[in-house]
C-alpha cells in the first residue's frame, strides 16, 4: 500500500495518486451521448481524489456498443458532448481517462437488470459481428464475420475516436481488447477461426491489435500516455493465456503503448473464473515482470 498514494508520471502527465477509477458501464446514455447521470457519477469519482477517472467503454460504431444505453464517440458531436465532463473532472485534480471499445457478438444486449439478453432489431438491437460466425453462447445470435474491408473499417473507427478523445481534451485513452469484446474475440482460437491474414496463428490473430494500437498511437499526441486493457487468460484450456498475453504486451510496449489494464476472462459464457481477492494480481505482475511494461 506504501505507493498507492504517490504520483505516478507516464509521458508528460503526472497523476495525483494511483487510484485510477476503472471504466465501469452505466447503461444511461441516449443515442451516445451522456447524460447529467454521467457528470454526477464520473465527477463525484474526481471529487473524492481518484488519480485517474477512466469513462465506460465508449463504442467506436454505433453497432460496437453493449447495450442501446451505452456511450458512443462514433461522431464529433459525441466527442463535443464528452468534454464538458472532462473539464470537471480536470478542474477537482484528476485526469480524465477514456476507453474506447467494441463489444463485437457480444453487442446488442439488454440492461444488466433487465437479464442482459440479447435484443434483436425490432427490440432496439442489431445484427452482432466478430471474427468468425460463432455465437458468444446459446441463446445468443451468430455474429457477421467481418470481411478484411471491414475490418479495415473498425481499425479506421479507432483512430478516429482516438482523435475525438485528443480533441475532447482526455489525458489518457484506453484500448479495450478484453472482456470478450471484438478484439479479444480475434486473439482467441476458441472465437476466431479464420483462414486469412488475420486468423490461424498468434501472429496473426493478434494482427487486429497490433493494428489498432499502432495507428492509435499515431493519433494520439506523443506526449499523452496510451493504455490496452487485456484479458490475461480466457480461464479455458486452449483458449487465450498468459503466455500469448506476455508475447502481446511486449509488442504493444515496442509500439508505444504505456500501461496494460490487466483484467481476465469474458470471451466464453462458461468459464469457472476463481474471483477471490487480488486474483488478477498475478497476471499484472507477471506482465510487468516478463514484458517490461507498467502494468494496472
Amino acid at each position: 500500500m506504501a505507493k498507492l498514494f504517490e504520483p505516478l508520471t507516464l509521458r508528460s502527465v503526472t497523476f495525483p495518486n494511483r487510484i485510477f477509477v476503472a471504466p465501469m458501464c452505466q447503461y444511461s446514455a441516449v443515442d451516445g451521448f451522456p447524460t447529467d447521470w454521467h457528470l454526477v457519477h464520473l465527477g463525484s469519482r474526481a471529487v473524492g481524489g481518484a488519480g485517474l477517472v477512466i469513462f465506460e467503454a465508449t463504442a467506436v460504431v454505433p453497432e460496437g456498443r453493449i447495450s442501446p444505453d451505452d456511450l458512443g464517440i462514433w461522431s464529433d458531436e459525441h466527442g463535443q458532448a464528452l468534454a464538458r465532463i472532462v473539464r470537471f473532472i480536470q478542474e477537482q485534480g484528476s485526469k480524465a481517462g477514456i476507453q474506447i471499445a467494441h463489444a463485437g457478438r457480444k453487442a446488442s444486449t439488454n440492461l444488466p437488470w433487465l437479464g442482459g439478453q440479447p435484443l434483436s432489431p425490432s427490440e432496439r438491437g442489431w445484427q452482432p459481428v466478430g471474427p468468425s460466425p460463432i455465437p458468444f453462447a446459446e441463446g445468443y445470435p451468430t455474429p457477421h464475420e467481418l470481411s478484411e474491408s471491414e475490418i479495415e473499417g473498425v481499425i479506421d473507427a479507432f483512430v478516429r475516436a482516438t482523435e475525438r478523445a485528443h480533441r475532447a481534451g482526455f489525458d489518457v485513452v484506453e484500448l479495450h481488447f478484453a472482456h470478450g469484446y471484438l478484439v479479444h474475440e480475434f486473439l482467441s482460437p476458441l472465437s476466431n477461426q479464420r483462414s486469412d491474414k488475420f486468423g490461424g496463428s498468434l501472429e496473426n490473430r493478434m494482427r487486429l491489435a497490433l493494428t489498432i494500437a499502432e495507428r492509435a498511437r499515431k493519433a494520439w499526441p506523443s506526449h499523452l500516455p496510451l493504455f490496452v486493457r487485456i484479458s490475461a487468460t480466457d480461464w479455458v484450456e486452449g483458449g487465450w493465456d498468459l503466455e500469448q498475453s506476455i508475447e502481446l504486451s511486449r509488442r504493444l510496449r515496442d509500439l508505444g503503448i504505456d500501461l496494460i489494464d490487466c483484467s481476465s476472462g469474458g470471451l466464453v459464457a462458461t468459464a469457472s473464473i476463481p474471483t477471490t481477492p487480488g486474483f488478477q494480481v498475478p497476471f499484472a505482475e507477471a506482465i510487468r515482470r516478463e514484458a517490461k511494461i507498467a502494468t494496472g
